[in-house]
């Protein structure tokens, strides 16, 4: 039997979380149902200490604490977890971290990985946060650019032009968007992407992800799970009438989903990369051929495919948790 770890939950508040969909709730139930040991904290209240003192006198070094709630969660409606009361946490004495808030992938998501790399390798932090840092969702997949559909990813008006003239029916999302929030279908008679880039660019000095629409969505957008770099299940995501995004915050209907030989094809090419940057648990989206998108902020699926699959991916995740810990 693996030991009991002691696991730091980065996530949003509790209160707040779905637990017939949440992945980062599946993940707790599991690690509890394995005797680990659960905190719980939210990224405002982490606090990096420069020169502590260590206790045999050595070099004075930094430490990473945040102050927490040691909980224990359960399947139950509005009484799902249990807290106790908040104090600090060295999370550099934790065995692991799973860093799960959703994004915003904005500055304070960007310091919350540099903080977290001061705590490794002692701890393990799921996703490596180095590599999270370096690889946002929607410019991670542009390594795989005989993967995707035609994308482009600018600032530049004459450079958006030219691509909405190519390719007529195209998509627009912001780059570190979440859920589907922002995401637009611009048809090729619509006259507004002159305005939704002019209101974009008078919030935010990000550029746009621009992508042909590609109409296979109708039928559905596939969210694959891999853990440490190999496929394990998938359900697929199907856009409510009238709606372009399929995404299930936004009423996207999730059914059953084999996995097909184009989803493997596009799962060996990028698995490589996946596991070698420490990417345990990452959520990959496909459109017909196409990868659109590696989620490897705070990916969920995990409970629809347990729905429907009855496969419970968690397990797979945690296996792998504690292989890398040595539990």
């Amino acid at each position: 039997m693996a030991r009991s770890l002691k696991v730091a939950v980065q996530m949003d508040p509790m209160d707040t979380i779905n637990i017939d969909g949440d992945s980062t709730f599946a993940l707790m139930l599991e690690a509890q149902a394995r005797g680990h040991s659960l905190w719980h904290y939210e990224v405002r209240h982490m606090a990096l200490k420069e020169g502590v003192a260590r206790p045999d006198g050595g070099k004075r070094e930094e430490r990473l604490f945040a102050r927490a709630h040691k909980v224990k969660v359960a399947r139950r409606h509005g009484a799902h977890y249990e807290f106790e009361a908040m104090a600090p946490i060295d999370l550099g004495t934790m065995d692991v971290v799973l860093m799960r808030q959703d994004p915003p992938f904005d500055m304070a998501y960007i310091t919350a990985t540099h903080m977290l790399e001061h705590i490794q390798p002692g701890t393990l932090v799921v996703n490596d946060p180095a590599a999270v840092r370096n690889a946002p969702e929607k410019i991670l997949v542009t390594n795989f650019p005989d993967l995707m559909p035609p994308t482009l990813i600018t600032w530049d008006v004459e450079a958006i032009r030219s691509f909405r003239a190519e390719y007529k029916d195209i998509i627009v999302k912001p780059l570190f968007g979440n859920g589907g929030a922002g995401v637009f279908r611009i048809k090729p008679d619509d006259e507004n992407l002159g305005a939704l880039v002019e209101m974009h660019t008078a919030r935010s000095r990000e550029p746009l992800m621009f992508q042909r629409y590609e109409p296979a969505v109708r039928r559905g957008d596939k969210r694959i799970i891999l853990v440490d770099g190999e496929p394990m299940g998938a359900v697929n995501r199907v856009p409510a009438a009238g709606e372009a995004r399929s995404n299930m915050h936004v009423g996207g209907r999730p059914e059953k989903s084999p996995l097909t030989a184009r989803d493997l094809e596009i799962c060996k090419a990028i698995g490589p990369t996946l596991r070698d940057q420490g990417m345990i648990f990452v959520g990959i989206d496909v459109i017909g051929d196409y990868l659109t998108e590696i989620n490897v902020t705070s990916p969920t699926g995990l409970q629809e495919i347990a729905r429907f699959d009855g496969v419970h991916l968690e397990k797979a995740i945690w296996d792998r948790i504690e292989a890398k810990v040595g539990g």
